[in-house]
């Protein structure tokens, strides 16, 4: 899949304060203001956890597939508009109905798909799946909470 980006790696370490070795979104491909999002992680062999997950037949964990939904959606809220990620952070609230359907090895691309379910002031509800190769990998409902930086 070869996708041209709407917000580039550098826009991304202006969203969110994630950095390596866990920030987990590469790219993002579209975005409809706080309402969807679609970010692309692409797996490589080199990522610190693939040593210790399963050396043998490394595999990326699933909690870390997961995280990277949830960064695609701290990314998709970061830009609504409606938050300044200077004295904002997005912090996780709850995850619901994880499903885990195959697994994402070093060389896939993962596309993050999230979407809105609901959003209240501060909460959002949100719903994501994960794809490789045009099959669906994983898939969540989370939710998060938009924190000021000097009360977290």
């Amino acid at each position: 899949m070869t996708s041209k980006s709407v917000i580039n790696i550098d826009q991304i370490i202006k969203l969110i304060p994630h950095r390596y070795p866990i920030l987990l979104v590469d790219k993002v491909v579209s975005v409809e203001g706080g309402k969807n999002i679609v970010a692309i992680k692409n797996v490589t062999f080199n990522e610190p956890h693939f040593m210790g997950h399963f050396p043998d037949h490394p595999i990326m964990p699933g909690v870390l597939i997961i995280e990277a939904m949830a960064q695609a959606a701290a990314i998709m809220v970061m830009q609504s508009g409606d938050f300044q990620p200077e004295e904002n952070v997005v912090y996780f609230m709850s995850i619901d109905g994880a499903k885990f359907r195959k697994p994402v090895l070093p060389g896939d691309v993962l596309e993050l798909h999230v979407e809105t379910i609901q959003s209240r002031g501060m909460v959002w509800k949100l719903s994501g799946v994960a794809i490789v190769d045009g099959q669906k990998v994983s898939e969540a409902n989370f939710s998060a909470m938009i924190v000021k930086k000097d009360k977290a």
